[in-house]
């Protein structure tokens, strides 16, 4: 019905770039086959980043979940930066060939949007943030998306089926739409109100119809102590200084005693945005430029064939592992094995790595996203990003 691939397509190797597939056949047909390692990296990422939030790795180890294949990894919600082998992969050429493009796909988009989130949530500081992307992708990977979005930092989602994934609550406020239909913005507050579980926070749109300042007077008189925020989507054309108008809101709603009444921001929000917005808006609804965010360049590259560095030219041979001080976090990438477990520092490095997938099967229990989320916040603080 809808053109995506399903579930058992990209299982099956059939997602995949057709010289990965005719490779498949020569080696069959010639019957030459190597034990290979191969590894993930980036040697740059997009728009200038100096790091990124590695995800999709879950998606990954359920596609090779089966395969008679190794796979290390750094955590998912791991930092990392260009250059670092972030996974590798072990095996048989032959039984891992056909999934270099599913395998690069998972993780390149997820990462991207992933990372962009950590650069919004960055900006925002202590400030929420509402994933509100869905609607600019197709929406068989919506999920997958906010799934991203919330790893990499974002309060909330507002996708339902999202929000399920996430095990958390959806969060949203109210459409134009409503506003339109019943044709006033008051109206629309008090039917939401008489509506809605009283456990979901009443947010009213103040932009749809006249002046915000004189509709947020009205909105804030007519609810009382039931609102508790009130969203600006004000459109570009009639936006002008979207600070000043927030600044105008939050005086008259101070003046009149509705200091409990929050302001949400939404529309075309990007980090400059959010860093000149954050001194009056307590929260944000950030939109394409998560869901949209550029992808992460991963390369999939053989570097070791039976047992033997091999790689192509311009390309590092040999199994890596990339070790992090635990006390000053100087990081470094060394061959596999080596002794290097000192920091200049005196303090001890540690491998980055873990092991995924040991003869086709998990070797642990993924973790939950909230747990990754935490994770990749705890690790953004700890490098002080």
């Amino acid at each position: 019905m809808f053109h995506t691939a399903d579930d058992k397509d990209i299982k099956n190797g059939v997602v995949t770039d057709v010289y990965f597939a005719r490779t498949l056949e020569i080696l069959k047909k010639t019957g030459v086959d190597r034990r290979v390692r191969a590894e993930f990296f980036a040697k740059h990422l997009p728009q200038g980043w100096q790091w990124a939030v590695l995800t999709g790795v879950e998606e990954l180890a359920r596609l090779m979940e089966g395969r008679k294949v190794n796979i290390r990894s750094f955590r998912e919600g791991e930092i990392f930066f260009p250059w670092e082998p972030v996974m590798e992969i072990e095996g048989m050429y032959t039984d891992f060939c056909v999934f270099e493009t599913a395998m690069l796909g998972l993780l390149c988009q997820a990462t991207g949007v992933a990372t962009k989130a950590a650069r919004i949530k960055r900006a925002a500081g202590d400030r929420a943030v509402v994933s509100f992307g869905a609607r600019r992708m197709h929406p068989a990977i919506a999920p997958m998306i906010e799934r991203a979005a919330y790893i990499g930092g974002c309060d909330g989602v507002a996708v339902t089926s999202s929000a399920k994934l996430l095990e958390i609550d959806p969060m949203g406020t109210m459409p134009h739409s409503l506003v339109l239909v019943l044709g006033d913005t008051v109206k629309a507050i008090q039917a939401f109100d008489e509506v809605i579980d009283k456990r979901v926070k009443r947010v009213a749109l103040i932009d749809t119809f006249h002046d915000e300042k004189f509709e947020a007077i009205r909105v804030a008189s007519a609810m009382g102590k039931k609102l508790w925020a009130m969203r600006l989507d004000t459109p570009a054309s009639r936006r002008g200084d979207f600070l000043r108008i927030f600044q105008e809101v939050r005086w008259e709603l101070d003046l009149r005693g509705f200091k409990h009444v929050k302001l949400f921001a939404s529309g075309g929000l990007d980090e400059k945005e959010i860093l000149e917005l954050k001194p009056v808006v307590d929260a944000f609804g950030v939109g394409t430029c998560i869901s949209n965010a550029p992808v992460v360049d991963f390369a999939m590259d053989i570097m070791e064939v039976d047992g033997l560095p091999f790689a192509k030219r311009g390309k590092w041979s040999g199994a890596k592992d990339v070790l992090r001080c635990a006390r000053c976090n100087e990081r470094c990438v060394v061959p596999l094995g080596s002794k290097n477990d000192r920091c200049p520092c005196k303090g001890r490095r540690e491998s980055l790595f873990v092991q995924l997938i040991k003869n086709g099967k998990p070797t642990a229990r993924l973790p939950k996203p909230n747990a990754i989320r935490e994770y990749a916040m705890k690790r953004l603080a700890k490098i002080g990003l």
